[in-house]
């Protein structure tokens, strides 16, 4: 971000401390800066206070931290009797309510602002039009929020309740602020795990504080199929989530500006279809059934899995789709040719004589990103993409790189250098997979805060520099291998802290100046009263 004068913070995340923001104490009670006794009043708005009677502020102490903050000398703003949340704009009447609520103030619709007052606004130009970016500017015991869309306003007053949790008040001056990666996510495997409706809901809540925009849900697996259907009432598992259940958690998502990101996960990892649908099984030339997988070669397959991703069009409406894509058992053999014939005679039919089971297989990822529609995007993990072949997985959809241990395993530079999207799923850093199956290992929050950035794709190695724009962000992800491992509360608090390193690593990836147990200590400060 431009450095817009010497007075602002760069080089690295915002190492604030408290916030000074009182007057100076005599020791008889009154006074100023020249010695001369006061009269013990309150001085009245024509009479302001002196500036230089305060300390040069620091910047608000938040999670993740701000990324510029200009200091002044001032009283700073905290919540009182009598303050108020006005807007600007009537659009903003949701966050504004949202935050009054928060800080004990009033609502008090399109106004002036006064005295302890809070005032959002829509504002153009704000950091080159990023709908994310904001102002929060500290003046005169008014705090300004402005931004050039909702989503930027948010996160300001998210800013404003964190220093005020934190420290009792905002600091004075202006807080130039946006993030460094658009695409900021948890996702939470619920296919394997039934979590609940108010467990999802919690954590919402707790991704908006955090300046989170999405949710992933990976619903549909081997073991379950965790979301009602209409159209294929037959597959959905007993224990699921109600149509009216996720609506609940969009909308609460959508309030917090995170957009809830669906995953059906296909060719394979559909067993809990193919329990309704056994004729569907993927078998090789023994007859034995491929754990999960469907036969691509059937239609049927095909229309079944479409049928569901249209139905859900309307229950997820949000710009981002999930389509899996990895683990198809079929191409995960030394000879997928040898082991299924009729997938290969199918794909040289249907494809050309070169064709094999991966330009097949590339062709169903191609055809489901097709029914998710042109107007979203839809990414698909690493392993359902193809070194060679004759079909090429379509340019729109994005990588979704979570590992490097698959058979012919591609480096993420390749994708990068051809110039795909990459969203960071690292399995190193960023998967907290129940029981730890696998050599998994529950990721510590300081081992993301100290040592992993969006660059570091892979491994723990960063790729270039170079690549850092076509890289959209990241996503944390809770994955219920061994889902009786822990209960939906151990995983809250096995995450937590993680959560936050992510947070603050995917909205300003240098490294950190506040050392880690400082960033614990805030933690908790800003998740208190307030």
């Amino acid at each position: 971000m431009t450095r817009r004068r010497a007075a602002l913070v760069g080089g690295g995340v915002v190492a604030a401390g408290a916030v000074v923001a009182a007057l100076v104490v005599w020791p008889d009670g009154g006074g100023d800066s020249d010695g001369r006794r006061r009269s013990g009043r309150a001085p009245t708005s024509a009479e302001p206070e002196p500036s230089r009677s305060y300390a040069l502020s620091k910047a608000p102490r938040t999670i993740p931290a701000v990324r510029e903050h200009t200091p002044a000398r001032g009283p700073g703003w905290r919540p009182g009797p009598g303050g108020r949340v006005v807007v600007g704009a009537p659009e903003l009447r949701d966050e504004a309510r949202l935050l009054a609520g928060e800080l004990r103030l009033r609502y008090g619709g399109e106004a002036r602002p006064r005295r302890g007052d809070v005032r959002l606004d829509l504002e153009d130009g704000t950091a080159g039009g990023n709908p994310e970016a904001y102002t929060l500017t500290v003046k005169d015991r008014i705090v300004r929020i402005g931004a050039p869309a909702q989503a930027g306003v948010f996160y300001g007053t998210r800013t404003l309740k964190q220093a005020v949790r934190a420290d009792g008040a905002a600091p004075e001056g202006v807080v130039r602020d946006a993030p460094a990666k658009p695409r900021r996510g948890f996702m939470v495997d619920i296919a394997r795990k039934p979590f609940s409706a108010e467990w999802i809901e919690r954590r919402v809540t707790e991704l908006g504080d955090l300046k989170y925009n999405e949710l992933g849900l990976h619903f549909s697996d081997d073991q379950a199929f965790r979301v009602a259907s209409e159209s294929h009432p037959e597959v959905v598992s007993a224990d699921h989530l109600t149509k009216q259940q996720v609506r609940r958690i969009v909308d609460l998502a959508a309030s917090r500006h995170i957009t809830v990101v669906p995953e059906i996960d296909s060719p394979g990892h559909l067993g809990a279809v193919l329990k309704a649908h056994p004729d569907l099984q993927l078998r090789d030339t023994r007859g034995v059934a491929t754990q999960g997988a469907v036969d691509i070669a059937n239609p049927k397959a095909a229309r079944i899995v479409d049928d569901l991703l249209r139905e859900y069009g309307e229950l997820f409406p949000g710009g981002q789709w999930h389509i899996g894509a990895d683990e198809y058992q079929a191409l995960v053999v030394r000879d997928p040719e040898a082991s299924f014939p009729r997938l290969a005679a199918a794909a040289r039919e249907r494809l050309g004589p070169g064709a094999r089971i991966q330009d097949l297989a590339t062709r169903w990822l191609n055809d489901r990103a097709r029914a998710v529609g042109p107007a979203r995007a839809v990414r698909a993990w690493n392993d359902g993409f193809f070194r060679g072949g004759t079909t090429a997985v379509d340019e729109r959809v994005q990588v979704a790189y979570w590992t490097g241990k698959e058979l012919g395993a591609r480096d993420p530079v390749e994708y990068l250098r051809g110039g795909r999207e990459v969203v960071n799923y690292n399995d190193e850093y960023l998967y907290y997979v129940l029981g730890e199956p696998n050599d998994f290992v529950y990721p510590t929050g300081q081992r993301v805060y100290e040592q992993w950035t969006p660059r570091v794709l892979r491994g723990t190695r960063p790729v270039d520099a170079a690549y850092d724009d076509r890289i959209l962000g990241g996503v944390f992800a809770v994955w219920c291998d061994l889902a009786g491992a822990q209960t939906q509360e151990q995983v809250a608090r096995g995450i937590r802290m993680p959560l936050r390193a992510t947070a603050q690593k995917l909205w300003d990836a240098r490294r950190p100046s506040v050392p880690w147990r400082g960033f614990v200590d805030l933690a908790g400060r800003v998740e208190g009263g307030g």
